[in-house]
């Protein structure tokens, strides 16, 4: 039988260049106000049992915030999309847990962990727009290397509301590989974001919040999910920045990963 599968050079060739150039941004300097940039680190560990784990730290001065980011335990050689999620209200997201796997196909998808993970606030690309319309900007998102390691740094400005509540935010990572070929596949299934592209292309594979946040305010009657229903799938789709644009917008946003999955070369089991 025969299907398609997303090889690793394929997925490799996503990033500009085959290999994504990572800004060597050094952390901001002072505005000329004296203040020193309030560093947070957060300690990233894998979801899915993908084996991803990692450090990211995270320096804020002003409306300037510098993220530093080392991970390992990735798919090796292919893009891995990264976002800062979380309220800039005070609401309490966390990371995801297996019990977030309502249809008990043993994968936590994007959809399942929206409600606990809450919206994209940030997408971390590595050039350009990082606003959740670029969530799914696979060929600016950072790629791992051979070994599945991936280094990312880079200074950005954000919004006030994001500055001040940096504290309530998270990194997530996505990205998996359920059986070990070290590509992604439709072994898992379609993503429930866009049933032809891969599950395992758009299901977190780290997570880790800011180290000492205080817990924020829960919202009455559940994590808000920005659809009113709690924990409700329609809710957590309508809220994630990744589908936030509708059907269209998921199609334009994750065009690389499309075309790449389209084009790949096929592979016989």
């Amino acid at each position: 039988m025969s299907r398609r599968t997303a090889t690793i050079s394929t997925l490799a060739g996503l990033a500009i260049g085959g290999a994504v150039a990572i800004p060597a941004t050094a952390t901001v300097s002072s505005d000329g106000g004296g203040s020193t940039p309030a560093a947070h680190q957060i300690d990233l560990e894998h979801l899915n049992d993908s084996g991803a784990s990692g450090t990211a730290m995270l320096s804020v001065q002003g409306t300037r915030l510098t993220v530093k980011i080392e991970a390992q335990g990735l798919v090796p050689n292919a893009p891995h999309a990264q976002h800062l999620h979380g309220s800039t209200e005070g609401r309490d997201f966390h990371c995801p847990t297996p019990d977030d796997d309502k249809d008990g196909d043993g994968i936590v998808s994007t959809p399942e962990g929206v409600p606990s993970y809450g919206n994209v606030q940030i997408a971390l690309t590595t050039d350009g727009d990082t606003t959740p319309d670029s969530a799914l900007a696979v060929d600016r998102m950072p790629t791992a290397d051979a070994e599945g390691k991936l280094s990312y740094e880079r200074t950005l400005e954000v919004s006030q509301d994001v500055a001040d509540h940096i504290k309530d935010l998270h990194i997530v990572q996505h990205g998996i590989d359920v059986n070990g070929d070290g590509a992604y596949d439709a072994g898992a299934g379609p993503s429930p974001l866009n049933e032809e592209l891969p599950l395992e292309a758009t299901a977190p594979a780290a997570c880790g919040l800011v180290q000492g946040a205080a817990i924020g305010t829960m919202p009455e009657g559940g994590v808000e999910t920005g659809g009113g229903t709690e924990n409700g799938p329609a809710s957590a789709l309508a809220a994630d920045g990744l589908v936030a644009a509708g059907g269209a917008g998921l199609v334009a946003a994750g065009g690389a990963l499309l075309v790449a999955w389209c084009r790949a070369p096929r592979r016989d089991h």
